[in-house]
């Protein structure tokens, strides 16, 4: 049952933007929070941008001042605005709930970010 289905990457140059999307099922875009989680090879699923109710917006340091996290409830998409992409952003790009406790396993099948310098 794909409950997570992300779009939007590709391959760009350093200094372009990209804005990823993800289609959610309601019972995780109506959760508590979601976030967007990047991994390269060889690496953990690192968190780098969520936007969480009540809560607002975080960013992981690499990407602050850069990227921008958003939801559309009518459409339960949340987005990922990625500006003055570099080299260091390039790896698949996951959409999940924010609280890793919540995942259980469950990913959608990502989409690739590649940035060339």
């Amino acid at each position: 049952q794909v409950q997570l289905v992300e779009s939007g990457g590709g391959l760009v140059q350093a200094g372009s933007s990209l804005t990823l999307s993800c289609a959610a099922a309601k019972n995780i875009f109506t959760s508590t929070g979601m976030g967007w989680y990047r991994q390269v090879p060889g690496k953990t699923r690192d968190l780098v941008a969520a936007i969480r109710r009540g809560a607002g917006t975080h960013y992981a340091d690499s990407v602050k001042g850069r990227f921008t996290i958003s939801a559309d409830s009518a459409k339960m998409t949340v987005y990922l605005r990625m500006d003055s992409l570099k080299s260091e952003d390039t790896g698949v790009y996951y959409c999940n709930y924010a609280d890793r406790r919540l995942i259980q396993g469950n990913w959608g099948q990502g989409t690739q970010v590649t940035v060339s310098s």
